[in-house]
């Protein structure tokens, strides 16, 4: 017959099971937060690795920039015109005496014959005042020499007179009447010189000015034959024609430029450099200006005082020969070399970090398998490369990539 087992060794048994399996898990939990988590991985091929060398470095800082002509002549309009003919095009090569354009305007026509007329008119005058100012000076030297011959014989009979009256063979009274007659003749000689003398200065002084007159005249028609030759528009100097922007029919203010005439032998480069950099760009620096087909040495010329846009424009003259394409408005790269550092701890310059400042860099394990983060001090930066001040010495392989994506990982595996 079947006997009944108790109740209680049951439960005993359920709860001993309970009581192992919530110790196992507690075991278990504690044992996995004691584990470190594992480290990331990275791709090998997509992690750009450098490695730290020590030797000189070069400061350089780049910008993009043009060539541009040294000498540009801008060939602007003395008057204002129609344009009739194109003569060149651009592109020729031209002279000084090359004629560009040739403009038309009646109304400088018209001005300059009427300064012509007026010229014409004004000399007219002036010979005749000429003639009659000397006319009038002949006048009075006769009259001067007719009172000078009456004077003479009035001092004559005057003399006659005295000794006659000493001889009593005249009266006194016509003594004095002979006497009186040559001292007239003599103050009317003195008052017709003067009036001679004074002819004389004022004749001069009128045609002094009527020569100023017509100098002025000469000058204001020498100028409107300035403008009518100037509607033939001519380069004015040797180069290139670059530019010539009218086609026929179109008027030209006063003062438009019509053409620009280049020297294509001489170029410059224009470099835009970013602000933050250019605070150690001076004069008198080398460069090396990228034209994409060759690298031309050059010195730093001028520098803008001031930032348009974030940048500020910096002016190289070229010293050496120009490769073949190199034209104005031809892009170019520049880079300007400020210092140089001949015993330097540098690697290539990381995707992140200032230079002056700190930065964590991935330095790999000796046996490149994964990569530890460490603190570096960087310096001085150039293009390419930033100087190393502390972190890392020479021969250390550090990541230089982005790594932000692990930002909070001290450690990552290279696979």
């Amino acid at each position: 017959m079947d006997i009944p087992r108790p109740a209680a060794n049951r439960n005993r048994r359920r709860l001993l099971i309970a009581g192992g399996a919530v110790a196992f898990i507690t075991i278990a939990t504690v044992g996995l937060a004691s584990l470190k988590p594992a480290a990331p991985t990275v791709e090998r091929g997509s992690a750009w690795i450098d490695t730290v060398r020590r030797g000189p470095l070069v400061i350089n800082v780049r910008g993009p920039g043009t060539l541009v002509p040294e000498q540009i002549r801008y060939v602007t309009a003395v008057t204002a015109g129609r344009v009739e003919r194109r003569m060149v095009q651009p592109g020729q090569q031209v002279t000084p005496e090359t004629v560009l354009l040739i403009l038309s305007n009646p109304d400088v026509q018209l001005e300059a014959l009427e300064s012509e007329r007026q010229l014409s008119q004004v000399q007219s005058e002036a010979v005749n005042q000429r003639v009659g100012l000397v006319t009038q000076r002949l006048n009075q030297e006769a009259v001067v020499a007719t009172v000078e011959a009456q004077e003479r014989e009035a001092r004559r009979n005057a003399t006659a007179a005295e000794s006659l009256a000493a001889k009593e063979m005249i009266s006194a009274f016509e003594a004095a009447t002979a006497r009186d007659k040559a001292a007239e003749l003599a103050a009317r000689l003195k008052v017709e010189q003067q009036r001679l003398a004074l002819y004389g200065s004022v004749i001069d002084s009128q045609l002094t000015m009527q020569r100023a007159q017509v100098s002025r005249l000469q000058a204001v028609n020498q100028f409107q034959r300035d403008r009518v030759r100037s509607m033939e528009v001519k380069a004015g100097a040797s180069g290139v024609v670059q530019e010539l922007p009218l086609e026929i029919g179109q008027w030209a203010q006063s003062g438009a430029t019509l053409a620009r005439v280049v020297e294509p032998g001489r170029l410059k480069a224009v470099l835009r450099i970013p602000e933050t950099q250019a605070k150690d760009v001076t004069v008198g620096l080398r460069a090396q200006i990228d034209t994409r087909n060759g690298v031309v040495p050059g010195r730093v010329v001028r520098i803008d005082p001031a930032s348009v846009g974030g940048t500020v424009t910096v002016d190289v003259a070229l010293e050496g020969a120009l490769p073949r394409g190199a034209r104005p408005d031809l892009s170019v790269d520049g880079m300007i070399e400020i210092d140089r550092i001949d015993n330097a701890l540098f690697v290539s310059r990381p995707a992140y970090g200032e230079a002056g400042g700190n930065v964590g860099l991935f330095r790999l394990t000796p046996d490149g398998s994964h990569a530890e983060r460490v603190p570096v001090s960087l310096g001085r930066s150039s293009v390419n490369e930033v100087e190393i001040k502390g972190g890392l010495v020479e021969g250390d392989r550090v990541i230089i990539s982005d790594m932000s994506r692990h930002e909070g990982a001290e450690r990552v595996k290279l696979d």
